[in-house]
């Protein structure tokens, strides 16, 4: 039972909301219609501030002629939701790695014609305006901590401890100080894992570049862009021949982008389930989750939910290229004090709820809606 009057000033109930978007493909009618049913946008196509997170998981391009116009909603939004507070979260997936290389086999000749000509298209992604915004504004992967104890988006995982003075003639540690108990305790403690991660494809169980997560990824993804946007532009394949990456590319690099890699990896989508459901625990421990959320691999029909929503993958085709359904996935996590006037000044007891919706044009359905007690000093 929660009584309100009697809460102290300090312990105030704290929400979140978060809204995810899957692959839009250059459909900018079908991703307003979406940004507006899960009211990340207004009317008038603007910020609605009804939201704290919204995040798209990666493949803007391709597939469409809405290019230029999808990127500049995703900018406009990204200046306007600190207003009201908000943070987009932008990631960069295989369609957007593929041109950047100058792969452009999903490339429409309608869409090449909006930028103007071939290396008009080459200069405004690799130098021009929509290259800059994915070299400053898109990662490969995130991790949103649900509750603000654990850091902004994208605080490493494990933390990074400062480090400990070693005295070398005792050869032990220096006794560690309240900063690094706190440290511990975001690597450990009750809310360690309240966080969710989000890439393109998916982070493979065998990946080997997940820690310190996202970072390690995210450092390889800026290199390897860094590379790609730098070099002379090579004609695109077709009718060209494939460029690949740069020789210059390091084998992490390549492993970034290989089949394994969070770019283009699919085995959450397609193993059986007794399989991944196993698999997952090892890289939710890893990557300090609780729910692994991409995209990339459609199903047509709904949001895809695996191993009691730890799995969520939200491509559901919603360009007009797919014919899927228009789709969103929403997280809605509270984090309530529990008041007993009968134990004034024991621990601080919170009550912990997350509910993980799917949205659809005129209905939603609930993925997962998980509460439990949390004891510690998390006031904010």
């Amino acid at each position: 039972m929660y009584f309100d009057s009697q809460i102290p000033s300090v312990l105030k109930p704290f929400t979140r909301h978060i809204v995810a978007v899957g692959d839009l493909h250059g459909d900018l009618p079908n991703a307003l219609r979406v940004l507006k049913f899960s009211n990340v946008i207004n009317d008038e196509g603007n910020w609605s501030g009804k939201v704290d997170f919204f995040v798209q998981t990666g493949d803007i391009i391709d597939r469409g002629d809405d290019t230029i116009k999808l990127f500049e909603l995703m900018e406009k939004l990204r200046e306007q939701a600190p207003s009201t507070g908000g943070v987009v979260l932008s990631h960069l997936g295989n369609h957007e790695w593929m041109n950047a290389i100058g792969d452009w086999r999903y490339v429409y000749p309608s869409e090449i014609k909006t930028f103007g000509t071939v290396e008009d298209r080459q200069r405004m992604i690799s130098v021009g305006s929509i290259g800059s915004a994915w070299a400053s504004n898109y990662t490969v992967a995130s991790r949103l901590p649900l509750h603000p104890y654990l850091g902004l988006p994208n605080t490493p995982y494990p933390p990074v401890r400062s480090q400990l003075f070693v005295e070398p003639e005792l050869d032990r540690l220096e006794p560690l100080e309240t900063t690094h108990m706190h440290e511990l305790d975001l690597e450990n403690g009750p809310l360690s894992h309240a966080a969710l991660s989000f890439v393109h494809g998916g982070l493979s169980p065998t990946y080997e570049a997940l820690a310190p997560f996202p970072n390690r990824i995210n450092d390889l993804g800026t290199s390897l862009l860094r590379k790609l946007q730098r070099r002379e532009q090579p004609p695109p394949h077709p009718p060209y021949p494939y460029p690949g990456l740069p020789a210059s590319a390091t084998t992490e690099e390549h492993e970034l982008y290989d089949a394994n890699g969070p770019l283009w990896y699919r085995g959450w989508a397609l193993e059986p389930e007794e399989k991944v459901c196993v698999d997952v625990e090892k890289v939710l421990n890893v990557t300090g989750t609780r729910r692994m959320i991409m995209g990339h691999t459609p199903d047509f029909h709904n949001i895809v939910s695996r191993c009691n929503g730890k799995i969520i993958i939200i491509d559901t085709g919603i360009s007009h290229a797919y014919g899927g359904v228009l789709s969103a996935l929403s997280i809605h996590y509270t984090f309530t004090p529990i008041v007993d006037p009968e134990h004034t000044g024991a621990k601080q007891r919170w009550s912990e709820r997350e509910v993980v919706s799917a949205l659809y044009e005129g209905h939603q359905k609930v993925v997962a809606d998980e509460q439990r007690e949390v004891v510690g000093d998390f006031a904010v």
